[in-house]
């Protein structure tokens, strides 16, 4: 039988799987595409005027069947009213949850835009003014530690994709708001947070020294250009002996941000009696931001393949074990940018997580019946909805690919839940 077949209203069955023809605003499902869950459904469908709809074998429990022969007893008039009334009212609400959702994306994305701002800014100013460019960095820190230290509602949310020439603020940005996060999950000192905050926004500011030549080269390196390249956190360090007032604490995590607890790192090679805690927390959250985004000659993996590479190839020998297990912890299964298929049988992206509720992260759900731009943002905690499996965007449908428009890079964003 072919997918998505035309089916008679009148043939319907509690446990097919339908898509309704019609607008997302003119009926009173959450969604055009369900599972129908009982007589009062199918009902409610017959008053919606329709004639026929699209059945779906392959997400179904049965087939449809001529009412004939089905043996439920149809439900009354009040009890189809009753439920029609009460699903228009949880729609109403649901819709004013994902305004508000909305609402409080787009304030994270005027927050997030300001901060590339002044990560361009900083980067701008440190040769010829680093008095100003630290004195700057230390205030968008703080604001950025007030948030983590204030809030016990925080959410991690997926931003848009940066600019070719942004990318060095983006990670930069990623790194520091990670790590500000995990050193407060790990109870540290406020002065620790903002320590590890501030040299996370320089710490890859040596690149800078790199020719672009060699930056965007994509094709792999020869050698001396990837010696050359592994030589960035110590330029990152000469740029910063201009600014007299950068804290001699941070310079170390800026120095070591690829070095590896066996000795396996770079640029000196450091073993983990060498490095200190910050040193060793900014290589956990570095890699895994390098994992999700990749370079120019290696493809960024999907958040939830970082997660599970960073555990299975560092956990034990190169990064620090309780740092990679609270990382993980702190993203859940499915951090923002994940493509996920829910029990619904419908494809969605992870556009935020609840940092205090990682199992119901915040969704938008493909629906073809509804625009792209006026897409709902769904909070599964409160649907009886769950996540199947993650999945990587090249396994999409095209349609569905180019709906839920999956991050080439992803960036992370610090606000409201």
């Amino acid at each position: 039988m072919k997918k998505n077949q035309k089916v008679a209203v009148d043939q319907l069955e509690v446990g097919t799987f339908i898509r309704l023809p019609m607008s997302w605003k003119d009926h009173p499902f959450l969604f055009s595409s369900f599972k129908i869950k009982n007589t009062a459904q199918i009902e409610l469908i017959k008053a919606l005027g329709l004639k026929d709809v699209f059945f779906d074998p392959e997400k179904s429990d049965v087939e449809p069947v001529t009412s004939a022969t089905a043996e439920q007893m149809p439900p009354t008039e009040e009890e189809i009213n009753t439920l029609k009334e009460q699903m228009l009212s949880d729609k109403a609400a649901k819709i004013e949850e994902q305004k508000k959702l909305k609402r409080d994306l787009k304030k994270t994305e005027q927050q997030f835009e300001r901060s590339v701002a002044m990560m361009r800014s900083m980067v701008a100013k440190v040769s010829s003014r680093p008095l100003n460019a630290v004195n700057e960095a230390k205030d968008l820190i703080n604001n950025i530690t007030n948030m983590l230290l204030n809030s016990d509602n925080l959410a991690l949310h997926l931003m848009g994709d940066a600019k070719n020439d942004e990318h060095i603020y983006h990670h930069s940005l990623n790194v520091a708001m990670l790590c500000m996060l995990m050193a407060k999950e790990l109870e540290w000192t406020r002065e620790e947070v903002q320590t590890i905050g501030l040299g996370a926004l320089f710490h890859d500011i040596g690149k800078l020294k790199v020719p672009s030549t060699i930056l965007n080269k994509r094709v792999p390196l020869s050698a001396p250009e990837e010696n050359f390249i592994k030589q960035h956190p110590l330029m990152s360090i000469n740029f910063l002996k201009l600014a007299d007032s950068f804290p001699e604490e941070a310079k170390p995590l800026i120095a070591n941000h690829h070095e590896f607890l066996d000795g396996s790192g770079y640029p000196q090679g450091l073993k983990a009696d060498s490095l200190d805690k910050l040193s060793q927390l900014i290589a956990v959250v570095n890699e895994y931001d390098n994992l999700c985004n990749g370079t120019n000659q290696i493809k960024g993996k999907p958040p939830s393949v970082a997660l599970g590479l960073l555990y299975k190839n560092y956990n034990n020998n190169k990064l620090n074990a309780e740092y990679v297990s609270k990382l993980i912890k702190m993203l859940g299964i499915y951090p923002p940018g994940s493509i996920v298929e829910l029990s619904s049988g419908q494809f969605a992206i992870v556009m935020s997580v609840n940092l205090q509720q990682l199992l119901f992260p915040n969704i938008v759900v493909y629906d073809q019946l509804v625009p792209k731009n006026q897409a709902p943002i769904i909070n599964l905690q409160n649907h009886n909805m769950t996540i199947v499996r993650s999945l990587p965007a090249a396994a999409l449908p095209k349609t569905v690919h180019a709906y839920l428009n999956p991050r080439d890079k992803i960036s992370f964003g610090i606000g409201a839940n």
